[in-house]
């Protein structure tokens, strides 16, 4: 349900400019054909940055799929940057296009289409098939013409447009991880839970590794409750993580001539930021909090879009335990959003590290692996019960758990403490 995100001039002919250096040549003259030009209103340039920025992230639902047919825009595939050998993405370059996506925020407000991108990528992930890519999931295949052309995804070549100079200038950053570190970074900077993500996803190569079109939800279904769980329970996600994760539809607005849902305006969208109109689901459409939840409850404002999908939030026994809740304790909200957002995000990936990488310490680095007792075997046989028993309590007295893993080398520590007490006893000795 999301809209077509127009772009202020001077991002456009950037933006347009990286398309053109990237799209196969055979397909540049076709781009140029089928891509709608802008309306000439948004040639001249403002001194406002709310009024420049007409390229505001005019969505609706974030994660729903458009009563529309495909997005004609894209008629090529951005194509695959080398990532440094040895690691899918580079830490310290991770570090620095996260920095650049907060100031792409601040200037364009792009936060619903960046959470959508995200989202719309790893939301294809089917836990039932094993094999890699094609389970599905955040290995940037969205950035693929096949798949731009997905009517749900109808839109989202804007999104890509804006990030692809953040590409080029990080060729160490793969697709699949600037999808998720974008949505990620665009719900910290609107407000929203710091969500705990790794990187390290490996990209897919080809448009042929693409999953095939219809495994994103709708948004007005004749059974919402049973179409989302018959979705959401496909990607290995429950009714807490569906509530919550629809929580992040406090972002955005819709618009009926382009997702069939919504008015063409409202109070709180006629003057932007960007191209003003559509309908928002919240007052406060660019700022992330537990509004939505409330405003659903209340259903008081008639200028505020409730879809069969949300409002079922509070009908059906179960969602509506989860919606009430959120609706009185935002903290309660905030705290399992930022868990079912980095759940959400690894779906379907593969990571090089397998453990992932972290940059959220201050220091970019690779994620520490979990306790597994049965790695400290020196034989091929499954440890005891018993056993492990003994080499877990070892570990966590040395300041490790199975939920906080231990920073610093396991054996050399045990190394370093046999050496101690050696010592010790030799002077005891003398």
């Amino acid at each position: 349900m999301a809209e077509r995100l127009r772009l202020p001039s001077s991002m456009s002919s950037l933006s347009s400019a990286a398309a053109s250096r990237l799209l196969p040549l055979a397909t540049k003259t076709r781009l140029s054909l089928s891509t709608p030009s802008p309306p000439s209103s948004l040639s001249s340039s403002s001194s406002s940055s709310l009024k420049c920025l007409r390229s505001t992230p005019l969505l609706s639902h974030l994660f729903l799929r458009q009563r529309r047919s495909p997005f004609p825009g894209a008629t090529g595939s951005y194509n695959t940057v080398a990532s440094p050998k040895g690691l899918a993405s580079d830490p310290d370059q991770l570090k620095a296009a996260r920095d650049d996506i907060k100031d792409l925020l601040k200037t364009t407000f792009c936060h619903p289409i960046m959470v959508r991108l995200g989202w719309h990528e790893a939301g294809t992930y089917n836990k039932d098939i094993e094999e890699w890519p094609q389970r599905g999931g955040a290995n940037g295949s969205l950035r693929f013409e096949v798949e731009l052309k997905h009517a749900a995804n109808a839109g989202l070549l804007n999104a890509l447009k804006l990030l692809q100079p953040i590409k080029e200038k990080y060729s160490g950053v793969t697709y699949a991880d600037l999808f998720q570190l974008a949505g990620a970074t665009a719900i910290e900077e609107a407000g929203g839970p710091k969500i705990p993500m790794k990187y390290g996803r490996v990209d897919v190569s080809a448009p042929e590794q693409c999953p095939e079109e219809g495994r994103l939800p709708a948004a007005g279904p004749p059974t919402p409750a049973s179409h989302l769980r018959e979705v959401f329970y496909r990607m290995g996600l429950d009714d807490k993580e569906i509530v919550a994760l629809s929580g992040a539809h406090t972002l955005g607005r819709s618009r009926p001539e382009r997702s069939g849902w919504g008015k063409q305006e409202t109070k709180y969208t006629k003057d932007g930021p960007g191209a003003p109109g559509g309908q928002s689901w919240t007052v406060q459409w660019l700022k992330f909090d537990n509004s939505y939840f409330k405003d659903i409850k209340e259903k008081r404002d008639e200028d505020l879009l409730v879809l069969p999908t949300d409002a079922v939030l509070f009908e059906d026994p179960s969602f509506k335990l989860y919606a009430e809740k959120y609706a009185e304790d935002m903290d309660a909200f905030f705290k399992d959003y930022a868990e079912a957002h980095a759940k959400l995000s690894n779906l379907g990936a593969k990571f090089d590290p397998p453990e992932g990488i972290s940059i959220d310490d201050g220091t970019a680095k690779a994620a520490p692996e979990k306790f597994v007792a049965a790695k400290y075997s020196s034989g091929k046989r499954e440890l005891s019960e018993a056993m492990k028993q003994k080499i877990r309590a070892e570990y966590e007295g040395l300041g490790g758990s199975p939920d906080k893993p231990l920073q610093s080398n396991y054996f050399l520590n045990i190394m370093i403490g046999v050496a101690v007490l050696a010592f010790l006893a030799s002077l005891v000795a003398m």
